[in-house]
């Protein structure tokens, strides 16, 4: 499992239709492979105190490719179907929806009302690994005009 920097970079001088994703999104990865078992995927979000973790196909950001996401929506739809047999690949979003962080925060917005979804993937138009997150609770913070938490290590 791969784990990496978490924080925020909300402006509070911006208005939401100014702010881009970048200005809001959780930058990092925590990731796992396709076959890590929910459990283990919940132990991952609840100690790195995350909403969502990235799945590759071979479990390594570095060198494999991003294959989907399970968020705690993800996980909580699947406690009641066995979540204990259960694997992050039976639940993840896949494919999963991606954004670039110099995308208008308006268009995540779009985005996650178009397919239904709580997370974007943050990924380098370089590469297209992915750079971070992008989450429901990020628009509204931006919406609220709340500044940032400080970076938080994970």
């Amino acid at each position: 499992m791969g784990v990496a920097c978490r924080g925020y970079m909300l402006s509070a001088m911006k208005s939401f239709e100014e702010l881009r994703v970048g200005d809001v999104m959780t930058t990092g990865v925590i990731s796992c492979s396709p076959e890590t078992p929910l459990r283990e995927v919940a132990e991952l979000m609840a100690s790195r105190r995350v909403h969502a973790v990235f799945v590759f196909a071979d479990g390594d950001q570095y060198t494999t490719r991003l294959w989907g996401l399970v968020s705690d929506l993800d996980l909580v739809a699947g406690a009641w179907a066995g979540a204990a047999a259960r694997t992050a690949g039976e639940l993840a979003v896949a494919p999963l929806v991606s954004i670039y962080a110099d995308e208008p925060l308006a268009r995540a917005a779009m985005l996650m009302a178009e397919y239904g979804v709580g997370h974007l993937a943050v990924v380098d138009p370089d590469d297209g690994r992915p750079a971070g997150v992008v989450s429901t609770l990020d628009l509204a913070r931006a919406v609220a005009g709340e500044p940032a938490t400080a970076h938080v290590s994970v």
